[in-house]
C-alpha cells in the first residue's frame, strides 16, 4: 500500500499538524470505524478530557488490532468535541498517537448524547 500526501502550498490555506488529503494506492482493505468514545469496558467515562482521550485512543488501538492493523493504518480522522476548548488537547493526543504521521482530520463541536462524554473519534484505516 502506498500513501501519498497531497498538501499544496499554493491556492489553499496552509496546514499544521494535519494535511489536506491522503491518496491511498494499492490498499487491499478499508476499515471504517464507528464513532468511538473514551469509555472504559464497563461503559463509564473517565472524568477528565485527558482521561477520555487516553481511553479513546486505547479503544481505537484495540479495534484496529482486531483487524490486524495499527494507528499506522489510519488515513482519515474526524473528532467530535463537546467544547471548542478541547481542540488543543485533542490535537496533542492525536499527535502522540500518530507520531510524525500527518493525516486529513476534521474537528467538529457537537452536543454529545451524554453530558459526561467529552470526545468521540471516527477513523478510516487502510491496509
Amino acid at each position: 500500500m502506498q500513501l501519498i500526501a497531497h498538501n499544496p502550498d499554493k491556492g489553499v490555506y496552509a496546514t499544521g499538524d494535519w494535511i489536506h488529503a491522503m491518496e491511498v494506492r494499492g490498499a487491499e482493505r478499508l476499515l471504517f470505524v464507528s464513532g468511538t468514545m473514551g469509555l472504559r469496558p464497563d461503559f463509564t467515562a473517565p472524568p477528565t478530557l485527558e482521561g477520555q482521550l487516553d481511553c479513546v485512543w486505547n479503544n481505537l488501538r484495540a479495534i484496529l488490532a482486531s483487524a490486524g492493523m495499527t494507528t499506522d493504518n489510519i488515513v482519515r480522522l474526524t473528532s467530535y468535541l463537546r467544547d471548542p476548548a478541547f481542540a488543543e488537547a485533542n490535537a496533542r493526543a492525536r499527535n502522540v498517537a500518530l507520531g510524525e504521521r500527518r493525516i486529513p482530520t476534521t474537528a467538529i463541536v457537537v452536543q454529545t448524547l451524554e453530558s459526561d462524554w467529552l470526545v468521540e473519534l471516527e477513523i478510516v484505516a487502510a491496509g
